[in-house]
Parts: C-alpha cells; sequence; structure tokens
C-alpha cells in the first residue's frame, strides 16, 4: 500500500523519483512479549548511535 501510494505520487503528485531499493531487504516486525525482550531491544536502540563512528559507511 505504501509503496502504491508512493509511486501515484511520483506519477501524478510531482514527488521525486527515488532510483533506489524502497524496502530494506530481510527486514522484519519483532513482537515484544516480556519484559527481557523489551530490555534488550530498548539497550540496543539506546547505545546503536553511539557505534555509527566505527561503521564502514559512516563519513564525517
Amino acid at each position: 500500500m505504501t509503496t502504491n501510494e508512493y509511486i501515484r505520487g511520483v506519477k501524478n503528485l510531482g514527488w521525486p523519483p527515488f532510483d533506489g531499493k524502497l524496502w530494506q531487504r530481510n527486514y522484519y516486525e519483532h513482537i515484544i512479549r516480556n519484559k527481557q525482550s523489551y530490555q534488550t531491544i530498548s539497550k540496543y536502540i539506546n547505545n546503536n548511535p553511539a557505534k555509527w563512528a566505527d561503521d564502514k559507511f559512516y563519513t564525517e
């Protein structure tokens, strides 16, 4: 549905076209089912930006 709306916007509303992929490959949803899962995911979200400078795609 989102992809179709984007295509309509490009064709009919003058949105700029995007030449890359719209969706991340192998992406999946994860349902948080318990407190431990919540804590693990929260820790990842909070700490991950600090690792950006170490990423191979990082540029200043």
